[in-house]
């Protein structure tokens, strides 16, 4: 089975709603994903925006996901943490921060990315950005999913 990530609220390569933009609710989007590698212990995720006007700008990194677990619900930065650990984004906090591309600037991509590690936790700096923590992470990379979600301003 091929390893894949959905959300229930776009389809890869469609518009995320505005709630889950930093012009709604800011709210983190569920995420659902099947065929996890065989040896995952763990997952990491980021979501990048490759179209900011500053060079690729990261919204979100998560890393110890339990390699048991096969989604992210809706807000999951603003519950329980059970264990898993936001890294500061681009914008300077530990949570998911969504779209806001500046107007006129077109339609931004967010590449929701998965990755399936062979490590059941990571130790990572709280002061470690989320760049060098995706680094980090794949460095124990067995597999990767990937959504992509668009957004205009």
């Amino acid at each position: 089975m091929t390893f894949s990530l959905i959300s229930p609220v776009f389809a890869d390569g469609q518009p995320i709603p505005q709630k889950y933009t930093r012009f709604g609710e800011n709210l983190f989007p569920p995420l659902k994903w099947t065929g996890t590698p065989e040896a995952t212990q763990s997952f990491a995720l980021i979501v990048e925006d490759p179209d900011a006007v500053s060079g690729l700008f990261r919204h979100c990194s998560i890393i110890n996901i339990p390699g048991s677990w096969t989604e992210l619900p809706q807000a999951v930065d603003t519950g329980p943490e059970c264990g898993i650990k936001f890294i500061r984004n681009d914008f300077g906090n530990a949570r998911y921060d969504g779209p806001q591309p500046p107007s006129g600037t077109g339609v931004h991509r967010y590449r929701f990315r998965l990755a399936a590690l062979d490590a059941a936790n990571l130790s990572i700096p709280d002061d470690v950005g989320a760049a060098e923590a995706w680094e980090r992470a794949c460095k124990h990379l067995i597999g990767e999913a990937e959504i992509v979600g668009t957004y205009e301003g």
